[in-house]
């Protein structure tokens, strides 16, 4: 059975208007993209932002290899030449060396045990039902809004009485429970997420639930235990409150009393440079650690959010 073909077009002749009806049938014109506007607007907003936060870092990072004449000179210009001796006097004779272990010593203790102890704890509310599960629960996340300015004299008084007072790990221990609220919270909604039929069959096969939390579960929560993990360390190492009330001995400071305490000392001192040098070496860890783990953060937010 022949089909019926439509005659070709006949070219205009050399030198005639060519219009329209000459022309062969074409697909219809690209309609405009809907949200053209919508994502200009959006994208301007998010470089806007991005240059409020990029350019006072990167303006403190070049700060502190000028010296003290230069930074009120010409504050916006690159440094003429590199001190490098701004970042060791700030090491040494600002104490910043000391108050960085002390921090590191704070931080990683209180971290993992946050890390530990949380996860257990949300395991056991995602994943087993007994009498009370729910006001459990709930009591973690009333301490989420719970404000920590109100504790803060009860707490010295019961550190204090406990022998923790200025001691790091009295601090450590007020930072866990500082920090179990929103870890528990969120790796609860984690563990939801993760099948069951694994547990199940690692049951079957004679594990304890201890040994399937270890081996299985917790693997499996890494994505989520990343993402808490950073947003843990952020608070922790940025922590200034805390530390000022329950850690007053000047040999067991942290970085954040020694910044203030460094700043403090300019009114006397005029060491500038060596403060935005300190300022920077405060910064960098958090820098580091989110640009190291930023797709696991990102992998973690998202599978939590996802059945």
């Amino acid at each position: 059975m022949k089909t019926t073909e439509s005659p070709a077009p006949v070219p205009a002749e050399s030198g005639a208007p060519v219009t329209k009806a000459d022309l062969p049938p074409g697909r219809p014109p690209k309609e405009k993209k809907e949200g053209t506007v919508l994502n200009a607007f959006s994208h301007g907003i998010l470089v806007i932002w991005a240059f409020m936060v990029v350019m006072p870092l990167l303006w403190a990072v070049m700060t502190s290899f000028k010296d003290d004449r230069s930074i009120f000179s010409s504050p916006w210009s690159l440094p003429d030449t590199l001190h490098f001796d701004n970042w060791s006097r700030a090491w040494t004779e600002a104490n910043m060396s000391d108050y960085f272990l002390n921090t590191v010593l704070v931080v990683g203790g209180s971290l993992i045990g946050t890390l530990v102890l949380g996860s257990m704890a949300a395991y056991v509310l995602a994943r087993f039902d007994f009498p009370g599960n729910r006001f459990i629960y709930y009591l973690f996340i009333g301490g989420m809004s719970f404000p920590i300015m109100l504790a803060l004299v009860p707490l010295f008084y019961v550190v204090n009485n406990m022998g923790l007072l200025n001691t790091i790990h009295g601090l450590i221990l007020v930072y866990i429970a500082y920090s179990l609220p929103f870890t528990v919270f969120f790796l609860t909604a984690f563990f939801r997420t993760l099948p069951t039929s694994i547990a199940e069959a690692a049951f079957v096969d004679g594990a304890s639930h201890s040994r399937t939390f270890f081996q299985i579960m917790l693997p499996m929560a890494k994505p989520g235990l990343v993402s808490v993990g950073i947003f843990n360390f952020l608070g922790q190492w940025n922590q200034y409150m805390l530390p000022t009330v329950l850690n007053t001995d000047p040999d067991k400071r942290v970085l954040t009393q020694g910044l203030v305490q460094l700043a403090v000392s300019q009114g006397y001192k005029g060491d500038w440079s060596g403060l935005f040098a300190g300022l920077v070496m405060a910064m960098l860890p958090v820098l580091a650690a989110y640009i190291i783990f930023q797709r696991q953060v990102v992998q973690g937010l998202t599978a939590g959010a996802l059945k």
